[in-house]
């Protein structure tokens, strides 16, 4: 069992919780955690809205909440309307958290008197130099329970499978719009494109998968051992049919894998290099 009494002493003395959640494995312990240190009456679940968030992933999302016990209170973000965001520069994330941090705090903290918001930032994610969404938190002085108290990725997991979350072997589900290179503009069409692509590589039975949008070109990004399936008769040609149907013309295989910070990580790098 890890010790999460670090996650529950940093919630002391709050009334009411607002928790941004994705229905990913980070969102969702400190969820359950929260719940249980303050009580399902005391705790919301935000879950932010836009066309960057996949309509499989909001289901999720409202499923894991559900077997938690607390409520969810959607909000719709506008990060599309600013033109720092449609750019899709590195700092990208940050203006979507932004967007985000600044709908809670402009529409749902007074309606749910909420004395404080957290978001599910691991040990790991604040170590790491692509996620500049962390920044957004500061400024809006959004709590982060799981980080400060020390407990990284494979400890979060670790603690959703004690809790018996439905999500504790999810995934990691990042938006849409991380999908596109960086520089290339985000648009609603693009993310269409990649969410039915990506959705119809689900129904084939692939569950962790990224469709990378170059163009006219579909950049499969799929864990190691699916490579093979992937590219044998009759799934090759599904694929292919899956992602033309999605609107692409070719589709293509990375060999590399699934690639965690494809596009961020080595602008960054070489930024600080």
């Amino acid at each position: 069992m890890i010790d999460t009494a670090g996650v529950t002493n940093r919630l002391d003395g709050i009334g009411r919780l607002g928790v941004a959640f994705s229905g990913g494995v980070d969102s969702s312990v400190l969820l359950a955690l929260a719940t249980r240190a303050l009580g399902a009456d005391r705790v919301v679940a935000i879950l932010g809205v836009s066309p960057s968030l996949a309509a499989d992933e909001r289901a999720a999302a409202h499923r894991v909440a559900g077997h938690i016990g607390v409520p969810v209170v959607e909000v719709t973000t506008h990060e599309g309307d600013r033109a720092a965001y449609r750019a899709n520069g590195p700092d990208r994330c940050f203006h979507c958290k932004d967007e985000l941090f600044t709908r809670i705090t402009d529409e749902v903290v007074a309606a749910h008197r909420l004395d404080a918001v957290a978001y599910g930032e691991n040990a790991d994610d604040a170590r790491r130099p692509d996620r500049p969404g962390a920044r957004a938190a500061v400024s809006h002085r959004v709590l982060r329970p799981l980080a400060d108290a020390g407990l990284d990725k494979a400890a979060v997991r670790a603690v959703a499978h004690d809790l018996g979350l439905p999500c504790a072997d999810k995934p990691a589900a990042p938006c849409l719009a991380s999908r596109i290179p960086h520089f290339a503009d985000v648009t609603p069409e693009k993310l269409r494109q990649i969410e039915r692509a990506e959705a119809a590589l689900h129904r084939l039975g692939f569950t962790e998968l990224r469709v990378r949008h170059h163009g006219e070109i579909a950049r499969i990004e799929l864990p190691a051992a699916d490579l093979p399936r992937a590219v044998t008769d009759p799934v090759r040609g599904a694929i292919r049919d899956a992602v033309v149907a999605a609107g692409f013309r070719f589709a293509a295989v990375d060999l590399a894998g699934v690639q965690s910070g494809a596009f961020t990580l080595p602008l960054v790098r070489s930024a600080h290099a």
